[in-house]
């Protein structure tokens, strides 16, 4: 029998219960199962569940179409603006300490009337309800959400990346401390149509409210964000990473784990390569000569992942042995498919979600009631323009080689996309296949962390922009030297974990995509049991890309010195380098230049900024912290 009350075991505010005691009707989830039902329960009778709402001035608005497909529900937003997340979307309504925008700042009013608007808006709807833990249990954050009945499809969506709780079979105290309440109508009017998502913060507590239905800012990083704020209260972090296990035909094993800022590459570090149907690999096409650059591996690493963006680092995991021990913060991973173009480009992907074992929920994929959501066949924004984000949720538990229990980090990369560098076009695309970093240098991409080019998972500005500590910082509600110092406490604490860099799209004039990243991954894990040497690498010319290897030679294929050092690359120069080199580390000073007077950063992490306005050499970074990043 359906839930029909809140249990009292369930704590919440007083206002919240109000909203559930006087609203229309309440629908209590439980399971997952039941909101695929309520995702498409209005359908009309051309298979479409239209989710639309009564907005002052405006009439009906149809904000998202969503249908039921035979391998789950299929939804989409009617304006294309929603199908990606806004990075400006986050506004803090508390008086907590902050870096980040105020309602009163960005709109010019206190928040607590639109608040209290929200609560009486949500008492005229049909609700639906269901609870969570924000993180694993063991966190100790009970959740909730309280969202419009009629916007199922995104309720299934957070249900399936952050969990579903049957709260009846609960048996301790459910004191709440996250909750989600979901209001699209605000979006147009109080705020011009933009994503909105307000964080309301106590040292207990955390109120999220959501004006628009994308999940990427609430239901996805608005969870994240009640991560971050608990998180450094308790000293912890939950990193902005994927990872994975990865094992060579050899039989040894290397956990990886890829950071970055959105578009980095984080949900391709747990795909296979691509290959060909003769099994050979097309690395890379110059985009000058046309020259392409074929691989032919006879064996692949398997894959075991781990976190797909959401990376727990919690203090009771580690085990003080110089590694960081790591496990995941969701249920579910929202994986981005637009490198999916075809069918067979990848089987693996393809297999998963055209028939998985129950159903998933599709975002910007161009589905129609009652076929298959196929994940190549991306929704178009306008004529002739796919939209860049076509999204998929797939909870973790269907996959049967994902790593349950925590694990050990041997590599922590650092992705960027990274647009094609010629002597004709000259850009900060001049990281070659992979680089060695030394501590302090990949402290500094993670406290930077830039965006890169042609990033498809947000509504991005021109130009390269970052996204700032650990690359999470568009999720923090604190202040920035607060989690720098926290990124910093990391790489000194464990010294046995070696960093690299890695870029996708392009290295140089070559166009990669992600198979640079795919390859590092399996040149890294081959060389799990034996350390680079000093005498294997070079300082790169540009001192923030750490050292360059001198030769990569991977099961007898070589990548030489013009795919690990761009400047040798005949397309590109020591002149045009010299040039993305100086925006590179010009974009790194002008990010930096916020921390330089900040009387709260570590000492340690003062004296590594300042390396980086004085130009200091790789030589130079390399003796700043403990934990060799080279034998």
């Amino acid at each position: 029998m359906a839930l029909s009350a809140l249990p009292p075991h369930v704590k919440v505010k007083d206002e919240v219960r109000d909203i559930l005691e006087n609203c229309k009707s309440v629908t209590y989830a439980v399971n997952t199962k039941e909101l695929v039902e309520l995702a498409t329960r209005d359908a009309r009778e051309d298979g479409w569940h239209y989710v639309e709402y009564d907005v002052p001035g405006k009439g009906r608005v149809l904000e998202a179409k969503a249908c039921q497909v035979k391998n789950g529900v299929s939804a989409n937003y009617v304006d294309p603006y929603m199908r990606r997340r806004d990075p400006n979307a986050m506004v803090i309504a508390d008086t907590l300490p902050t870096d980040k925008v105020t309602h009163q700042e960005r709109f010019n009013t206190d928040f607590s009337s639109i608040r209290t608007e929200t609560f009486e808006w949500l008492k005229q709807q049909d609700l639906a309800v269901f609870f969570f833990h924000s993180g694993v249990k063991e966190c100790g954050y009970p959740s909730m959400v309280i969202a419009p009945a009629n916007a199922g499809f995104f309720a299934l969506g957070l249900s399936q990346l952050q969990g579903i709780i049957d709260i009846e079979k609960e048996t301790d105290e459910f004191d709440i401390r996250g909750i989600l309440f979901i209001a699209p109508p605000f979006r147009h009017t109080h705020y011009d149509g933009k994503q909105v998502v307000v964080h309301n913060r106590s040292e207990v507590y955390h109120e999220i409210f959501s004006f628009n239905l994308y999940p990427g800012p609430s239901a996805k990083k608005g969870v994240y964000s009640i991560l971050l704020h608990f998180g450094q209260l308790e000293n912890w972090l939950t990193a902005h990473a994927s990872s994975v296990r990865v094992s060579t035909p050899y039989g040894n094993k290397t956990v990886v784990m890829h950071e970055g800022a959105s578009g980095g590459g984080k949900s391709e570090m747990l795909e296979h390569i691509h290959r060909n149907h003769d099994g050979s690999i097309i690395f890379g096409t110059n985009s000058v000569t046309g020259e392409r650059k074929k691989v032919v591996l006879p064996e692949v690493c398997s894959l075991e992942p781990n976190t797909d963006d959401m990376t727990l680092c919690l203090n009771h995991h580690q085990k003080n042995d110089g590694k960081l021990y790591i496990t995941d913060a969701e249920s579910g991973w929202f994986i981005r498919t637009d490198h999916i173009t075809h069918y067979g480009c990848d089987p693996d992907i393809e297999a998963m979600t055209i028939s998985p074992k129950e159903p998933l929920l599709f975002l910007n994929i161009d589905a129609q009631p009652n076929g298959t959501a196929l994940v190549w066949d991306h929704i178009e924004d306008e004529p002739g323009k796919k939209c860049p984000n076509p999204r998929y949720v797939y909870p973790r538990h269907l996959s049967d080689s994902v790593v349950k229990e925590p694990v050990a980090v041997d590599v922590r990369s650092f992705g960027l996309r990274a647009p094609v560098c010629t002597k004709d076009f000259p850009t900060y695309g001049i990281v070659g296949l992979f680089h060695v970093l030394p501590p302090a240098i990949a402290w500094l991409w993670r406290l930077v962390a830039p965006r890169g080019f042609g990033n498809p998972s947000i509504v991005d500005e021109a130009g390269m922009q970052s996204e700032g500590v650990g690359s999470f910082w568009p999720f923090v509600t604190g202040k920035r030297v607060r989690y720098a110092n926290l990124l910093l406490d990391q790489v000194k604490a464990y010294t046995k974990t070696k960093y690299v860099l890695i870029p996708n799209q392009h290295i140089g004039a070559w166009e990669v995509k992600f198979n640079s990243e795919w390859i590092s991954r399996e040149y890294l894990a081959r060389r799990s049991g034996s350390a680079i040497t000093r005498d294997e690498v070079v300082p790169s010319r540009c001192p923030l890309l750490g050292y360059s290897m001198k030769e990569v030679n991977l099961e007898g294929q070589t990548f030489g010195k013009e795919l690990l050092r761009v400047e040798t690359q005949p397309e590109v120069g020591e002149a045009a380098y010299d040039i993305g080199a100086e925006k590179l580390v010009n974009f790194f000073k002008e990010q930096l230049e916020l921390y330089r007077h900040e009387d709260a950063l570590d000492p340690l992490g003062k004296k590594i900024i300042e390396a980086v306005f004085q130009d200091a050499s790789v030589a130079e970074y390399d003796a700043l912290m403990d934990g060799a990043c080279l034998e």
